[in-house]
C-alpha cells in the first residue's frame, strides 16, 4: 500500500509520460494503482499520536493578518462546526497528509468545501457554476479535494437537521458523481475537457427537488440583475462615482488605503498590452476595504473603484495571497509570488475565468526579498480579478440549505470536471471504476472528520472563552 508519498516541489499533475501514452496505456495504469491502494482504504481516519493543536495552527495562521480583524473571524468560526471547518483549511491540511493516497495529483483547490463552489458570470455574461475560491490552490493528490468536500457535506447536513445515515449520503453522492464525471470526461479530447463548463440554468432545471429548484431560478435571476448594478456598492456623489461603506464589513482602513492602491498601481503597469489599452481608460478613483468569508478574514482584502472620464465603472477586488495551506505537505509552489500561485491555479482549474486577474506585491524593505512581509503590509502579495458578487456566487449554497441532495451531486460533477483538466483523467476513471467502492469509503471518512471537527471545535470555542483567542465584546 503507497501512503504519503514525498513529491519534489515541482512535480508535475500530469507528467510527460501520461500525457504522451495512449488511452489503453493509462487506464491500465489506473487499474493497477487499485492493487497498490484499495479503493476502501481512503475510509480511514483516526487522530494521529502528537497530533498537532488545531487552536495553535490557527494562532499562528494569525501572525500574519490584521490583528484587528481576527475578532471577527473567530466569531465566524465559533458560530458551528461547519463556520469551524471553513476557516480551519490549515488543520485539515496538517490532517489529510496523515491520510494514505493513491499517487495520482491534479491541480487542488486546496479548501474544498461546499460553500466554496458557487455561480458567477461568465465573460459572455452567462451564470456558470463552478468552484471560486482558490487562495489554497496547490498541485496535490486528488482525494484532498474530496475528503474535504466530503466532510463539509456531512456537517452542513447535520446542521439542517439530518440523521447521521442520511448526512453520511451526502457525501456519498458527491463522492458518485466525482467518480460519473471522470467516466464521462475520459473518452473526450483534452481540448473537449478544457472547454467543457457547467451551465446554472441546466443544472438547476435537473434538480429533482421542485422547491428547492424554484428558488433557484428565482434567486439567479434577481442576482443576475443585481451584478449588472454593482451591487450596490457604487454611489454617485455629483458626478464623480464612489464606494459606498457598509461598516462593518465594507469599511475604509486609511492606515492601509496606500498600501492597496501601490498593489493596484503596480498591477496596472505589469498588464500585457491587450488589457493594458483597456485599463488606460479608467482611472482608480476609491479605494474600500472588504471582509471575505471564514478563512481569509484578516488578511488584506479590497475593492478598486476605477472610473472612465465620463464616470464609467468597473470594480476590481484584490486579495492578499499567503502560501497554501497544503504547501508543508504537496510542495512549495514553484511561483515565487502567491498571487500568481492563485491565478494561474484559478485559471487551471475554472472553464470560464475573469479576464482582469493578476497578480501584483507591494514594495518591501528590500526588492530583492519581495516574499518577505511585515504587518505594515510591505512586501505583502495579492492577486486581482473583477470583484464578484458574492450574492451571486451564494446561489448555490442558499438553495443547499433546502436541497442538498441536489447540491451534493453537482459540487462533486463540478469538482471532477476542475481535477480533469490537470490530471489524468483516463488513469483516475480507471481507478474510481463506477465510483461505489470509493464513495462508500469517502463516506465513512467524511463521517469520521465530521466527528473530528466538532471535537475541535469544542477546543476552539473553550479557547475563546479562557481569552486565548480574541472574539471581541461580543464573545461566543
Amino acid at each position: 500500500m503507497t501512503a504519503r508519498p514525498a513529491y519534489p516541489a515541482d512535480f508535475p499533475t500530469l507528467s510527460r509520460a501520461a500525457a504522451l501514452s495512449t488511452r489503453r496505456e493509462r487506464h491500465a495504469g489506473g487499474r493497477a494503482l487499485r492493487q497498490s491502494l484499495p479503493r476502501g482504504a481512503h475510509a480511514d481516519w483516526a487522530p494521529p499520536p502528537g497530533r498537532a493543536d488545531p487552536v495553535t495552527i490557527l494562532e499562528r495562521q494569525g501572525q500574519d493578518r490584521i490583528a484587528g480583524l481576527l475578532p471577527i473571524r473567530y466569531r465566524r468560526m465559533a458560530a458551528s462546526p461547519f463556520a469551524f471547518l471553513r476557516g480551519a483549511a490549515a488543520v485539515m491540511a496538517v490532517d489529510l497528509a496523515q491520510t494514505v493516497w493513491t499517487g495520482p495529483r491534479v491541480q487542488s483547490c486546496g479548501d474544498c468545501h461546499l460553500a466554496n463552489f458557487g455561480a458567477y458570470a461568465s465573460p459572455e455574461g452567462a451564470p456558470v457554476f463552478d468552484i471560486n475560491d482558490f487562495d489554497e490552490t496547490l498541485p496535490a493528490p486528488f482525494e484532498w479535494d474530496i475528503k474535504r468536500l466530503g466532510a463539509s457535506l456531512v456537517l452542513a447536513g447535520e446542521e439542517s437537521g439530518l440523521a447521521d445515515g442520511p448526512a453520511r449520503a451526502l457525501a456519498v453522492l458527491a463522492a458518485r458523481a466525482y467518480a460519473a464525471e471522470m467516466a464521462r470526461l475520459a473518452p473526450l479530447t483534452p481540448l473537449e475537457i478544457w472547454t467543457n463548463r457547467i451551465d446554472l440554468a441546466a443544472a438547476i432545471e435537473a434538480f429533482a427537488d421542485g422547491r428547492a429548484r424554484r428558488r433557484a431560478r428565482t434567486l439567479l435571476a434577481e442576482r443576475m440583475d443585481s451584478a449588472r448594478r454593482h451591487f450596490g456598492l457604487v454611489a454617485d456623489n455629483g458626478g464623480t462615482p464612489a464606494l459606498r461603506e457598509k461598516p462593518p464589513l465594507v469599511m475604509r482602513l486609511p492606515e492601509h488605503d496606500e498600501i492597496i492602491r501601490d498593489a493596484f498601481a503596480r498591477y496596472v503597469a505589469t498588464q500585457p498590452p491587450e488589457r493594458a489599452i483597456l485599463l488606460a481608460q479608467y482611472r482608480l478613483r476609491d479605494v474600500i476595504f472588504k471582509v471575505v468569508g471564514v478563512g481569509s478574514v484578516g488578511t488584506f482584502c479590497a475593492i478598486g473603484l476605477f472610473a472612465t472620464a465620463d464616470g464609467d465603472s468597473l470594480l476590481l477586488q484584490i486579495k492578499e495571497a499567503q502560501d497554501s495551506v497544503l504547501a508543508p505537505y504537496a510542495g512549495v509552489s514553484v511561483f515565487r509570488n502567491q498571487g500568481q500561485r492563485v491565478v494561474t491555479g484559478q485559471r487551471m482549474m475554472q472553464a470560464a475565468s475573469d479576464a482582469f486577474l493578476g497578480w501584483t506585491h507591494t514594495q518591501g524593505r528590500d526588492e530583492a526579498e519581495d516574499t518577505r512581509h511585515d504587518l505594515s503590509g510591505a512586501g505583502r502579495q495579492f492577486y486581482v480579478r473583477r470583484l464578484k458578487d458574492s450574492r451571486l456566487a451564494a446561489v448555490g449554497t442558499e438553495v443547499a440549505q433546502e436541497g442538498l441532495a441536489d447540491y451534493a451531486p453537482l459540487c462533486g460533477r463540478t469538482l471532477a470536471r476542475a481535477h480533469a483538466r490537470t490530471g489524468d483523467v483516463v488513469a483516475l476513471a480507471a481507478y474510481l471504476g463506477r465510483g461505489r467502492a470509493f464513495a462508500d469509503a469517502i463516506g465513512g471518512f467524511s463521517v469520521l472528520y465530521a466527528a473530528q471537527t466538532r471535537r475541535d471545535w469544542e477546543a476552539f470555542r473553550k479557547a475563546i472563552a479562557a481569552g486565548r483567542l480574541p472574539a471581541g465584546d461580543g464573545g461566543i
